[in-house]
């Protein structure tokens, strides 16, 4: 029986969470969640410098926004110091390997004459094979013994063999000479630690899988199984950057993008599931394999999330589509809604969300229920509400007081009072449109006029009327 599926996102603290990581950790999500296994969080943050608890916070609300829930407590790399440097004293004590006294100095030294003499740089100390009775009493870093002759071969889930030949690996220090362990030894020993398969991470990690593979094998742990995903790219085909959308992805939440929209955009960024363009999470889970993923980069496009964002909010359910866009006011710093607007706004859910490609797109459509009398026209619609088209308003609002409220009797009487002007039902749907909603896009008026109720439709068109143009 095979073992259960680990796969682990394991970001630095450094900086946002931005598109190209939260792809990677949706992918890892997935992989796992669809074969029941466990995804784990693990915060890189042996960087003390650079890393922040900001950054780390950021990274968590992103994930959390994303819908991506991790198994137990995420851990810090940083806290771990202490197991890192057991391993490297490990390897030691069983020779693979050893004490090198070899100063900064002196490498750079090294380094700088094989340079202006043309040969390799890479440094071979001459502490590899030497007898440790002529060990100094000084300060040593460790270094792990690459193997000299032959080739190291990653085999790769997405890209295939890679084939690096040893001559070209140094021997990697695993530990510093002030006692620290360098990020190459922690990841290892991290992945080791806490079970993980699979490690599915960008392919700028891919030269880093031959170094890391020596203290796999130094330390006689199981290869976990690779797989190295394309970068994100910008449309135009480079490296993506900030002008291309390379965002945080809370500033895609701030945009008005739904989770569900965002995963769905992010799974098709680089794999696909044959023609498969609008998915929901279940599909995903089910269909996702690294076989699916492609060796090309990925461009970002954002007409695609436009397209998928309209898709997912039609289908959204209404309850979880209102629960998020409150997040996305809290997000952007607007006012929360009142219990009297929520409970509105959850019911004209069914008519707003329909194509809507955003939360603000969708609030706009729901100006109708969220405003108050008197309505306020925006400058599109205050001029389809002319001295004209108020006089036929004003026509048809006792007609309305009396008729049934439903919408097949509603339409009869908007179109007989058009008819009697000589208008098709378009051309005093506008002006009715303008005077309930105050915008020049909206719901249908029948639906509006229906979910308002008389009262409160009769008042808005008697507003329209009594107002000067």
């Amino acid at each position: 029986m095979s073992a259960p599926v680990v796969t682990r996102f394991a970001p630095s603290p450094t900086g946002y969470l931005h598109i190209g990581g939260a792809r990677t950790a949706l992918f890892n999500w997935l992989y796992a969640r669809g074969r029941g296994g466990r995804f784990l969080l693990r915060i890189e943050d042996t960087d003390r410098a650079r890393s922040t608890p900001e950054a780390s916070e950021a990274i968590l609300k992103g994930l959390t926004w994303l819908g991506l829930d991790w198994d137990g407590e995420p851990v810090s790399q940083a806290a771990r110091a202490e197991r890192h440097a057991e391993v490297a004293h490990q390897m030691l004590a069983s020779g693979h390997a050893y004490k090198c006294f070899a100063t900064q100095e002196e490498i750079e030294a090294f380094r700088e004459a094989a340079r202006e003499e043309g040969r390799s740089t890479l440094f071979r100390s001459p502490w590899r094979d030497a007898d440790p009775a002529t060990h100094p009493d000084a300060p040593f870093a460790i270094r792990v013994k690459a193997p000299q002759e032959g080739e190291t071969v990653i085999r790769d889930q997405v890209q295939g063999d890679v084939r690096i030949r040893n001559d070209q690996l140094d021997d990697m220090i695993v530990l510093r000479s002030d006692g620290t362990p360098v990020y190459m030894l922690a990841v290892v020993v991290d992945d080791h630690d806490m079970g993980v398969t699979h490690v599915i991470r960008g392919d700028d990690h891919l030269n880093n899988a031959a170094r890391q593979m020596l203290v796999y094998r130094a330390m006689g742990w199981d290869l976990p199984v690779f797989a190295h995903i394309p970068l994100i790219h910008g449309p135009d085909g480079k490296k993506l950057s900030k002008r291309h959308g390379a965002l945080g992805v809370e500033e895609y939440q701030r945009m008005g993008y739904p989770a569900a929209a965002m995963r769905n955009y992010l799974a098709r960024l680089g794999w696909s599931h044959g023609n498969d363009e609008f998915f929901t999470d279940d599909q995903a889970k089910e269909w996702f394999d690294i076989a699916g993923i492609g060796k090309s980069p990925a461009r970002l496009d954002f007409k695609k999330l436009d397209h998928l964002t309209g898709q997912h909010m039609s289908a959204g359910d209404d309850a979880a589509l209102l629960h998020e866009l409150e997040g996305y006011l809290a997000a952007t710093g607007a006012d929360a809604l009142s219990e009297t607007r929520r409970a509105a706004l959850l019911r004209a859910m069914p008519l707003v969300k329909d194509k809507a490609r955003g939360f603000g797109q969708l609030l706009e459509k729901a100006h109708f229920i969220l405003t108050d009398r008197p309505v306020v026209p925006d400058e599109k619609a205050q001029a389809a509400l002319d001295n004209v088209s108020r006089g036929i308003l004003r026509e048809l609002t006792p007609r309305l007081q009396n008729a049934s409220w439903e919408r097949e009797f509603l339409e009869d009487v908007v179109s007989e009072i058009a008819q009697a002007h000589g208008l098709g039902l378009g051309k005093l749907a506008q002006p009715l449109r303008a005077a309930l909603a105050g915008r020049t896009t909206s719901p249908s008026v029948f639906d509006m006029m229906l979910l308002l109720g008389r009262e409160e439709t009769l008042g808005r068109l008697q507003d329209a009327v009594i107002r000067e143009g």
